[in-house]
C-alpha cells in the first residue's frame, strides 16, 4: 500500500493495489471486495495489462481500472507503467470521461512504437452502491445480478453511447468518452478481463471468445469473489487443454458487501 500525494489532500487517497506484474490476491474496498490475478505471458515478468485500485474522499469512493497495452513484453510493460502513473496522479477526479481523456492524450504523448491500448475504468461510491462504467475500446466488463440469478455483460445505457465509447486510447487526439452509471445490489459481481482469456485457444486452435467466457462465468461458484475467479479461471484451463497461452491474462473480480 502506498500513500498518492495530492495536494491538500495527501490524506484523502491511497492506492491499494497497482501494477503489471504477476499478481494473485484479494482487495477490499469500502463496500466492496474483490480478487485480482494477472499472468504477464512468459519469460517476461511483466506484461502490457495493467490493474489500479484506489479509495478516495474518506473512503466513499473507489476506483478500479483495467487496461491491457497491444503486445506484451518489456516494451510493453513499460508502456503499461506510465498509464498507471497518469491513474495515479487523477485518481480523485471522479469525473471519469475527463479522466478517460487524460489518459488518451498521455497515450498518444509517450507511447511511440506501440499501436494503442484498451482500457476501462470503475468508480463505486459506497454510500449508494452506484458504479460508474467507462471504457476506451475495452472488452465489456460482466455483470451478475445477485437478486435475479443471471450473468450478462455491462455496457452502456444508450445506443448513442455505445457509438462513441469504442475508441481505444492513443488514436484520435481529443477523443471524448462517455461513463454510464448502475447500482449495484447487495452481492452483485462485475467480472473485468483482458482479451488473453478471451483470445485463448483449445487444442483445435478454436478461440473461446467473449460470449463462451460469459457462459463459463455462468458455470461458477458465486459466492465470493475468489471462488469466481478460481472457477472461471479452472474452466478456461479445461477449454485451454494443453495449448499455452498466447497473451499476458489478468481478470479482476469485484462484490458488493454493504451499503
Amino acid at each position: 500500500m502506498s500513500n498518492i500525494d495530492h495536494p491538500d489532500q495527501r490524506w484523502a487517497c491511497f492506492e491499494l493495489w497497482g501494477g503489471n506484474r504477476r499478481v494473485a490476491h484479494a482487495v477490499e474496498l469500502p463496500g466492496l471486495v474483490g480478487w485480482i490475478q494477472s499472468t504477464p505471458l512468459e519469460p517476461a515478468t511483466g506484461g502490457g495489462d495493467v490493474h489500479y485500485v484506489s479509495v478516495c474522499n474518506r473512503g466513499m469512493t473507489s476506483r478500479i481500472a483495467l487496461a491491457d497495452v497491444a503486445g506484451h513484453g518489456d516494451f510493453a510493460s513499460g508502456v503499461a507503467e506510465r498509464l498507471r502513473d497518469v491513474l495515479q496522479r487523477h485518481t480523485n477526479n471522479w469525473d471519469q470521461s475527463a479522466l478517460m481523456r487524460e489518459l488518451n492524450e498521455a497515450f498518444l504523448e509517450g507511447a511511440t512504437g506501440v499501436q494503442f491500448a484498451t482500457a476501462v475504468v470503475l468508480g463505486f461510491y459506497r454510500e449508494t452502491g452506484e458504479l460508474l462504467f467507462s471504457s476506451a475500446g475495452h472488452l465489456p466488463p460482466f455483470w451478475y445480478r445477485a437478486t435475479e440469478d443471471k450473468w450478462d455483460v455491462l455496457e452502456a445505457g444508450t445506443p448513442q453511447a455505445r457509438e462513441i465509447e469504442g475508441l481505444p486510447l492513443g488514436v484520435i487526439p481529443g477523443t471524448h468518452y462517455t461513463q454510464t452509471a448502475v447500482e449495484l445490489g447487495l452481492n452483485d459481481l462485475v467480472v473485468l478481463y483482458t482479451d488473453g482469456l478471451t483470445e485463448a485457444r483449445d487444442e483445435a486452435g478454436d478461440m473461446l471468445g467473449q460470449e463462451r467466457l460469459l457462459a463459463l462465468a455462468g458455470e461458477c461458484p458465486v459466492e465470493s469473489p475468489l471462488s469466481t475467479a478460481r472457477g472461471l479461471l479452472d474452466r478456461l484451463a479445461t477449454f485451454r487443454g494443453q495449448s499455452l497461452p498466447l497473451d499476458d491474462e489478468t481478470l479482476v473480480v469485484l462484490q458488493r458487501v454493504s451499503g
